[in-house]
């Protein structure tokens, strides 16, 4: 994402958007590398932040004893974590997961060859994981993840880790989880970039929506995932090799869900692409 979305006509068809917001993303990386690493940083500590904030939320009712405390606790923590894609894109931040969706449509109009299409997402997960670590390095030496709070990110962790100890299926099931994700996010960013919602309320509620969702389905976000692990590893032990490969997978899905089922299709179905 990128705030020169916010020049781009309401009328224009999406894939024109989506180009266009493309041709601003490449333009920067190309152009003035660090400057896209911070804001790609910023997206990874927004994403960092608010789940942190969820997971705090969620800690706190499972720990309660209240009837159902650990079901509510997951809904409106995952209410808390909805609203960082928001912030990402009403600031201008650059998404891994959102920016998938934006390559794939540079892919299926030929502007990205496949070299550019992988530098461009690394490069923007580069810059999200270097904003997590940024937040996992402060809450190192805080009490944040501490109490209810540590213990429920101890049981999210070790779920998120149990798939790639399952072996194959377990990689199949992380893989798809996380396809489920990013078609999620960008069928949200799809809505905001075909002009059909103009309103800056109708955008938010999309995308908390769409987040809200998967959070609760028990989806896997590779951004999320790497925030979550850098900031529950350096205060509890943590396996950083099956992290490592839980990452690898989760975000290969995040690509097939944002690239090839979102990005392409609605290339396709968008009769602005007629001509590329």
């Amino acid at each position: 994402m990128s705030a020169s979305t916010q020049t781009v006509p309401p009328q224009a068809g999406y894939t024109a958007t989506v180009s266009r917001v493309l041709d601003a993303k490449m333009a920067l990386l190309d152009g003035d590398l660090p400057r896209y690493l911070l804001k790609a940083g910023l997206a990874g500590v927004l994403i960092t932040v608010l789940l942190l904030a969820n997971y705090l939320v969620a800690g706190l009712f499972a720990a309660s004893g209240m009837p159902g405390g650990a079901v509510v606790g997951k809904v409106l923590g995952a209410g808390v974590f909805g609203f960082a894609l928001v912030f990402i894109y009403f600031l201008g931040a650059e998404l891994a997961t959102s920016t998938m969706m934006v390559a794939g449509v540079g892919a299926a109009t030929r502007r990205l060859s496949p070299l550019r299409f992988w530098k461009l997402l690394g490069a923007c997960m580069l810059g999200n994981v270097l904003g997590g670590l940024v937040i996992a390095i402060l809450v190192r030496f805080s009490s944040i993840v501490s109490g209810s709070t540590l213990d429920y990110l101890g049981h999210v962790v070790e779920t998120k880790l149990s798939y790639v100890e399952s072996g194959w299926a377990g990689y199949a099931d992380l893989f798809v989880r996380a396809i489920f994700c990013n078609l999620l996010i960008n069928l949200a960013m799809a809505a905001v970039y075909n002009g059909k919602v103009h309103s800056g309320f109708g955008k938010a509620l999309a995308m908390w929506a769409s987040v809200l969702v998967f959070i609760v389905m028990g989806f896997e976000h590779s951004v999320a995932n790497a925030g979550l692990f850098l900031s529950y590893g350096f205060v509890a032990p943590i396996d950083w090799t099956a992290a490592l490969t839980a990452l690898i997978i989760a975000f290969l899905g995040n690509t097939v869900g944002g690239a090839l089922f979102i990005g392409v299709p609605f290339t396709y179905l968008d009769a602005s692409a007629q001509g590329y």
